[in-house]
C-alpha cells in the first residue's frame, strides 16, 4: 500500500508547517506526499488558502509528490512540466496525471484509489485501497 503524507504531516496536523518545503522534504524521506500547489505571477508556490511558500519547478517533480492544484492555472502549469498533479474540490473522486482515483474522504475505492483521511472509515475497508493519504500517516505502517 503506498502511503501517502498529506501535506508533510507524519503524526498529526500541524498547521505551522504543513505545505512548507522543509516539512514536506522531511515526510519524503520515507512516504510520498500530498502538497497543495498554487501557479500565479510565473511561479510555484505551496499553501493551503493562498500561495505562501515559492517553490521551483523542480521541487515539485519529485517522483514521491502528489501535487493538489488548488486552480485551473494551478493544474495547466503542473502538467505542462510534468508533475504528478490532480485537481478537485469537493468532487467525490477525481484522476490524478498517472491514472490514480483520488478519493474525497468518506468514498470508498479498491486497488487503483487512494483513500484520504481513512480514520473516517472502517479499517477493512481501508485495507482494499492503492494508497492512503493522511495527517498520520506513520500509523498506517503496518497494513503497508
Amino acid at each position: 500500500m503506498k502511503l501517502i503524507s498529506h501535506r508533510g504531516n507524519i503524526t498529526s496536523s500541524n498547521d505551522e508547517l504543513e505545505n512548507t518545503p522543509a516539512y514536506i522534504e522531511t515526510a519524503l524521506k520515507t512516504y510520498d506526499c500530498e502538497t497543495d500547489v498554487w501557479y500565479q505571477d510565473q511561479k510555484f508556490y505551496l499553501g493551503h488558502n493562498e500561495p505562501v511558500h515559492e517553490i521551483s519547478k523542480e521541487f515539485l517533480l519529485h517522483p514521491g509528490l502528489w501535487c493538489h492544484a488548488k486552480h485551473y492555472a494551478s493544474l495547466q502549469a503542473l502538467l505542462d512540466i510534468g508533475a504528478h498533479c490532480f485537481f478537485h474540490q469537493t468532487d467525490d473522486y477525481t484522476v490524478t496525471s498517472r491514472g490514480i482515483i483520488w478519493a474525497y474522504p468518506r468514498q470508498k475505492g479498491d486497488k487503483n484509489t487512494v483513500c484520504v483521511h481513512p480514520h473516517e472509515l472502517d479499517i477493512e475497508d481501508v485495507k482494499k485501497f492503492y494508497g492512503v493519504c493522511a495527517n498520520n500517516i506513520k500509523d498506517y505502517e503496518d497494513i503497508a
